[in-house]
């Protein structure tokens, strides 16, 4: 790990405690302040040229005033006390009972340091682009038909630092490192796409635990083997996600439904329903915030809390919600961890961090060989979800035919239509080979980085939105 010291608070103890202090000078429940300071750097390779090379840092805080059922927020790149006091005044102003206000005292709380071995802003950016470089060869050496390679390139600090009248006092120092690599392939039936990432919550030590030649080899595979795809069969099937490709798909259409907002609003399809079975027995589903290294890993959450392990559902079992601070206050529990925020200028809401089916006992190969026919689905895009239905769309980029349990032709793109509960109980067999996939999580116009995973799984049916007959 690293031996870097921690950084110098984003804002003075005593600061923090004055500023509170004036958040509630008009009453109020809760005062909070989160201070961010975000450092990234980012680069792209396009058609053999660097098209892009940047950096960048964002500083500033929110400031949040809770009365009842209402919130005030308002937030400021000026972290000096005068603006920080501005800012407090600003979101005060929801606060209308006239109240003394109260004296806010903090305890103490242990400065963060990165949980990373090399730092990304202590590597020159010529080791960077190499990288870039390597992955751009290593895509065109996979066949004549790429004829198309992007690569790009990203790290990020983000620092951050949460107190409110509350007593609480956090610090964390998330380090984040990823590549990507988008390769286009060209024959007879035209342009196909392929696509692989890498991307952890470690810093540049990540190319040493990643070969970056095999990334690009798996992207550049990924649009030829398409240029001999057929079209995917209609109508509902059997389907086989091969493991870590297929967790997406459970963050979507089980996650979100999850997430405290959509249960107390009444706008999901599992409200109410805690001690029911709502999956296959086979299903336990947890999301994880302290898994180290996965892309939604962290110390603490954007409220404070700590990162926490919680069971959603437990052998087809509904246990728990995931929840942050505000709601979970309404129902007088203590928050999940889940709390998180896109940015400073942001309010924070409930949100997953590494959402995951636990492995099973199958052989992953026995589960194809199992399979009579249906689809194998290698990798999947993007999705979308009604949480008060369950109702999904989720699209493929890499899939095969199973005929006679076996893996046979690829299969053009093409969508997955169901429904997350019903999905989940159509689970009736599950791998041993666990693995993780990272993403990015929009809600609500808010981005935040998430991971998913599942071990290779069977769905009994699922409806393939194809266009063979």
């Amino acid at each position: 790990m690293t031996d870097t010291l921690p950084a110098e608070p984003l804002i003075g103890h005593d600061v923090l405690e004055r500023v509170l202090g004036a958040a509630l000078a008009r009453g109020g429940d809760m005062a909070e302040v989160f201070a961010e300071d975000r450092q990234t750097t980012g680069a792209v390779l396009d058609d053999r040229r660097i098209e892009e090379l940047s950096s960048g840092r964002e500083r500033g805080a929110g400031i949040r005033v809770v009365v009842g059922e209402t919130t005030g927020f308002a937030h400021t790149a000026d972290l000096s006390e005068r603006g920080l006091l501005d800012a407090a005044e600003a979101a005060a102003a929801v606060a209308r009972q006239g109240g003394r206000g109260r004296t806010v005292g903090l305890g103490s709380a242990a400065a963060a340091v990165p949980r990373v071995a090399v730092l990304p802003e202590t590597v020159a950016k010529a080791r960077k682009l190499e990288l870039l470089r390597r992955a751009d060869e290593a895509a065109r050496g996979a066949g004549g038909a790429v004829t198309q390679v992007q690569v790009g390139y990203g790290d990020s600090r983000r620092r951050v630092l949460v107190a409110s009248s509350e007593g609480v006092l956090a610090e964390d120092d998330q380090v984040r490192t990823r590549l990507n690599v988008t390769c286009v392939a060209t024959g007879d039936t035209g342009m196909q796409t392929g696509y692989e990432s890498v991307a952890r919550t470690l810093g540049f030590e990540l190319f040493d635990e990643v070969d970056v030649d095999e990334v690009a080899r798996l992207a550049a595979r990924r649009a030829i083997g398409k240029l001999a795809a057929r079209p995917a069969p209609s109508g509902e099937v059997p389907v086989v996600l091969a493991g870590g490709s297929g967790g997406i798909l459970f963050h979507e259409a089980c996650g979100h439904g999850l997430e405290a907002d959509h249960i107390v609003k009444d706008a999901s399809v599992y409200t109410g329903r805690v001690g029911e079975l709502v999956a296959s027995p086979l299903v336990t589903l947890v999301d994880d915030g302290t898994v180290a290294g996965e892309w939604g890993n962290f110390a603490v959450d954007d409220e404070g809390r700590p990162a926490a392990r919680n069971v959603l559902i437990e052998n087809g079992v509904l246990t728990d919600y995931l929840w942050d601070w505000l709601r979970a206050r309404k129902e007088g529990r203590a928050s999940s961890g889940n709390g998180r925020r896109q940015s400073y200028q942001h309010l924070p809401m409930v949100r997953m961090t590494n959402t995951f089916l636990l492995a099973g006992e199958e052989d992953p190969g026995e589960i194809v060989a199992q399979t009579p026919r249906g689809v194998y689905v290698a990798k999947l895009g993007g999705g979308q979800v009604n949480t008060a239905t369950g109702d999904f769309v989720f699209g493929t980029t890499e899939a095969y035919l199973i005929e006679d349990g076996r893996i046979t032709e690829p299969l053009r793109d093409a969508n997955l239509i169901g429904n997350g509960p019903e999905v989940l109980r159509r689970i009736d067999a599950v791998g041993t080979d666990f693995a993780m996939t990272p993403g990015t999580c929009g809600k609500d116009g808010q981005s935040v980085p998430v991971g998913c995973g599942q071990a290779t799984l069977r769905i009994t049916g699922v409806t393939i939105g194809g266009t063979a007959a």
